[in-house]
């Protein structure tokens, strides 16, 4: 299902049998939308990552490699629930780094890092959601089917991140088959954040993925650096989505 342009959450909410665990009983805190949405993925060994994951957390492995994602894309609607939205502050490009893990059984995300062009949503994130959001100067526009996209980190004191690139879907809307490795990379509905060796859990629920294959130019890629990790001398696996609404709950911490 590729979600209408006003985001009704009731209506995402709906929609639950594809999940791997069931939905969140409490209220959810954030609802958002994610724009032209680029999946970069490489396999890389599991010992490259290893150090780097809290031991609370399982690194998730497909085909016996563990893998690295960069995803650009952009925000918009941003907004704490029974809040509006104030474009300023909810519309914004964002990048992340990023790796799969479990805990308890439930599949997630574990983010190395998340660049934003929203110096508030940065801090807010940070506080919150104990997230490792930093500065950047960044833009996204879209021409055509083609998105031109640039990332440069400004954060004080940070190690230096950046992607310079443009990207394309190149076929239409697949259905995500169960065990496949867009599946595994795609299909997971919590992350996990970790703050004093406390590890969170932030659930979060939208529709399966609408991914279409895709291409991608990429002028400058320097995201890996940061975590001392190298990407293998190969091509990435390539997915788009043009959209995807999203709500997320504050996160909880993991129990030991």
């Amino acid at each position: 299902m590729i979600p209408s342009m006003k985001f009704d959450p009731k209506e995402t909410l709906g929609e639950i049998s594809h999940r791997p665990y069931p939905l969140s009983s409490s209220p959810w805190g954030i609802s958002m939308s994610w724009h032209d949405v680029l999946f970069m993925h490489w396999p890389v060994p599991e010992e490259s990552l290893r150090s780097l994951i809290p031991p609370r957390l399982r690194l998730d492995t497909f085909e016996g490699s563990a893998w690295l994602g960069v995803v650009p894309f952009r925000m918009s609607g941003v907004r704490p629930r029974f809040s509006p939205s104030v474009p300023i502050l909810s519309d914004f490009p964002e990048i992340n780094l990023r790796t799969y893990v479990t805990a308890d059984g439930r599949p997630g995300v574990w983010f190395f890092s998340l660049d934003a062009h929203n110096p508030v949503a940065v801090r807010l994130a940070r506080a919150t959601f104990s997230l490792p959001y930093f500065d950047a100067k960044m833009s996204c526009e879209r021409k055509g089917d083609t998105v031109e996209y640039r990332s440069v980190r400004t954060h004080r004191n940070a190690l230096e991140a950046e992607f310079i690139g443009r990207y394309r879907p190149t076929g239409e809307v697949e259905d995500t088959k169960p065990g496949s490795i867009e599946e595994f990379l795609t299909e997971r509905y919590c992350l996990y954040a970790a703050r004093r060796g406390v590890v969170k859990r932030g659930d979060i629920h939208h529709v399966m993925w609408p991914l279409q294959r895709a291409e991608a130019d990429v002028g400058r890629l320097r995201m890996v650096d940061q975590i001392g990790a190298r990407l293998p001398d190969v091509a990435p696996l390539l997915h788009y989505a043009e959209r995807l609404d999203v709500l997320a709950w504050p996160p909880r911490k993991v129990k030991a």
